[in-house]
């Protein structure tokens, strides 16, 4: 009888245990969004992609500027010169293939810029969050912004500004 009893009273300590346990969710979208380096990290990333692209489109019009000239010419080349021709076309384009993995590949200067700018900013968004977690004693502290995985939730356990003004943000 001892033994159930026990048993029974670990089980019902375990239960209530497993429902005490405290969750919340914030929206990384929306502190991210009103972090101004964020912004500006951002807008530089912007503008760093936009100029490489232009410069990447430069390239490309080049390419196909030189092949139409090439085709427009090539009645007229000896075989020699419509292989250096060629060979000069294939190199200008290996090139700015070339650049364009150097700048847009998942190791590029964008992702790296990326690395720079944002993940610092992401990092002590992930610190706030952890200490509001230890300080709330949250199990749990979910995103709603990184996809469809809540289908409801109750505002009060939006613990976005709480994060925001661990920071040292407000609104």
């Amino acid at each position: 009888m001892k033994k159930i009893s026990l048993t029974l009273l670990v089980a019902l300590l375990g239960v209530t245990m497993g429902f005490s346990q405290k969750f919340a969710y914030v929206d990384t979208e929306y502190i991210l969004g009103r972090i101004p380096a964020y912004e500006a990290a951002q807008n530089q990333l912007d503008k760093f992609s936009s100029d490489w692209q232009k410069e990447i489109e430069e390239g490309m019009t080049e390419v196909e500027k030189l092949y139409k000239n090439y085709q427009a010419e090539r009645v007229l080349l000896t075989e020699d010169m419509r292989t250096k021709r060629e060979d000069a076309i294939i190199q200008r384009e290996k090139e700015v293939k070339d650049l364009q993995k150097k700048y847009f590949a998942p190791e590029g200067e964008l992702y790296k810029k990326r690395q720079e700018l944002v993940k610092p900013i992401q990092d002590q968004v992930f610190n706030a969050i952890k200490a509001l977690a230890d300080e709330g004693a949250y199990a749990i502290i979910f995103d709603s912004a990184s996809g469809p995985t809540m289908l409801y939730t109750n505002p009060r356990w939006d613990k976005s500004d709480d994060v925001l003004e661990k920071m040292g943000i407000t609104n």
